[in-house]
């Protein structure tokens, strides 16, 4: 049964995929229509996910076993996040759209996951786990297969940003969900296996391990001071300046100075919001351009488009809403031209980074390489 519902300035419809998975095109015009009806026949989509208790490390890691057979780079005429055509039936039945997400064929984590027993072994205690509840969806930015994020225009990123407030906003609500996560991996050395232009949102059944160590730093620090770290991060680039990239109305954009990897660049916008759907239009409007404009920075470092991930930290559904402070990181393992940075055994064996670049050095790069 579709849906079609004004958001703001967007359209959005939903319908359903014919193994009944959720899709939602979102188009910056009224009067777009799209084909709604999925004439695969595809088996009813099931997921084992489960989470397991770390309880040495205290923390939480998705079980997934399902997804082994996942798709895997598969031929451009036959990318299943192209429009549908003759002879490709895909995963959106309209032959074009603008932005769309649908629900991942192969989640981590899913909402109608099969109860498990509270602990991996029986009669045991340590190892305690729980249903892999919570939703996967994939984020395809555009319907051009060549493209990249790069490459869009910031009127197409707008749309993909109402696309992330909404979905954020909407998993928000799920009683299973505790954290959302926005997030795009590019380039197969990061290990992409669509090349479409796509990213991903991740809807956790539990606060992330990352997230709680930020906040739990957060919160040591405004015992000390009063004051809110993330914020108190952005003064400090900005009063150095050494590291700052980029600078817009309502965002900055540097490398951090304990940078982790080669490429690692923060973006902050100036005002503490917590989450994607708290921003102004004005701020998001922003956003556009100078993301575009980092991203054109990046591309233009090596040999070569940059493999990256881009990873929005929002803050949590329920709790420490107070202490977290949106921002987007985006980090690359291209160390040079032709070379990747491997987490290696201090990286992978004991969680310590050893970046062959200094921040300062790679700040002053990006920032001669003004598109």
């Amino acid at each position: 049964m579709e849906q079609h519902e004004d958001v703001g300035l967007v359209k959005r419809t939903t319908a359903r995929l014919s193994d009944g998975r959720e899709i939602l095109y979102f188009d910056a015009s009224d009067g777009a229509v799209r084909v709604l009806v999925d004439p695969r026949e595809l088996p009813r989509s099931v997921s084992s996910s489960e989470s397991r208790y770390d309880p040495v490390l205290d923390e939480w890691v998705g079980i997934a076993g399902h997804r082994q057979g996942r798709t895997f780079l598969p031929p451009t005429d036959q990318c299943p996040l192209c429009p549908s055509r003759p002879g490709l039936h895909s995963e959106i039945p309209s032959p074009e759209y603008d932005v769309v997400v649908f629900e991942n064929r192969f989640p981590s984590f899913a909402t109608d996951v099969p109860d498990v027993s509270p602990t991996v072994d029986e009669g045991g205690q340590l190892f305690v786990r729980q249903a892999g509840a919570g939703r996967c969806e994939v984020v395809c930015f555009t319907s051009d297969h060549q493209s990249s994020f790069a490459r869009l225009s910031p009127d197409q990123v707008r749309l993909v940003m109402q696309a992330w407030v909404d979905r954020t906003s909407e998993l928000s609500g799920l009683p299973s969900v505790e954290q959302v996560f926005c997030f795009e991996n590019r380039g197969e050395e990061i290990g992409v296996t669509l090349s479409h232009p796509h990213g991903q949102i991740y809807a956790y059944p539990f606060v992330t391990p990352r997230t709680r160590r930020m906040l739990d730093s957060a919160r040591r620090h405004r015992e000390r001071t009063e004051g809110n770290l993330f914020a108190d991060v952005l003064a400090e680039e900005l009063r150095a300046g050494t590291r700052v990239v980029a600078r817009s109305e309502h965002w900055t954009a540097f490398v951090p100075a304990a940078a982790r990897w080669p490429v690692e660049v923060h973006v902050y916008p100036h005002r503490h919001v917590p989450d994607l759907p708290s921003l102004t239009d004005a701020e998001r409007d922003d956003f556009a351009e100078l993301y575009l404009d980092v991203l054109a920075r990046g591309d233009a470092l090596y040999d070569g488009p940059l493999p990256y991930i881009a990873a929005w930290h929002q803050a949590p559904v329920r709790v420490d809403r107070d202490l977290a402070y949106l921002h987007l990181q985006l980090f690359s393992v291209r160390r040079a031209p032709g070379k990747l940075k491997y987490l290696a055994g201090s990286e992978s064996g004991m969680g310590v980074f050893i970046n062959d670049t200094t921040p300062e050095a790679v700040a002053a790069r990006l920032r001669e390489l003004a598109p």
